[in-house]
């Protein structure tokens, strides 16, 4: 965050919340001019602050309601098998977040399916269909409490 100052971090914020601001929107929100601006969140692009813009789907009018973690356990842990769950993982479509965690557990994932009997499929299809793992733990969400991607840019 050295290379970037309080003008790149209004870009940011701004963006992070609304992605389909348009450049003169944003350069009247932060007092400088178009192309001032749109040189900035170019450079902010270019190195890497901002990753993408993406459009925030409803998973429930997309039939994707079920929101699932679980824990998975390895029965051993190389880099074979790393490679082997991490791509197994990666071409899963249910799967939205996977986290190598340290701790009672190996990995997290953060699944969206559509009911309980896609889950199912998903777990025995996909997870617990790979040799390595010992266990998992599944945590089906009840209630989203927060669900927001902003990231605090200080």
């Amino acid at each position: 965050m050295k290379n970037i100052d309080n003008t790149d971090r209004q870009i940011l914020r701004l963006v992070q919340k609304n992605g389909r601001i348009s450049n003169s929107d944003l350069s009247e929100k932060i007092h400088l001019s178009p192309s001032a601006t749109a040189d900035r969140t170019k450079r902010l692009q270019n190195e890497g602050y901002i990753k993408n813009y993406a459009a925030i789907l409803c998973p429930q009018k997309l039939d994707r309601s079920l929101l699932v973690f679980v824990e998975i356990k390895l029965d051993r842990t190389n880099d074979d098998v790393f490679m082997r769950f991490n791509e197994a993982v990666k071409n899963s479509p249910e799967v939205m977040e996977c986290h190598m965690v340290a701790g009672g557990f190996d990995y997290l994932v953060k699944a969206r399916v559509k009911d309980m009997h896609a889950y199912r499929q998903f777990l025995a299809g996909v997870l617990l269909s790979l040799p390595s793992i010992r266990e998992s733990h599944t945590y089906p969400v009840m209630e989203e409490v927060k669900d927001d991607n902003y990231l605090q840019i200080d």
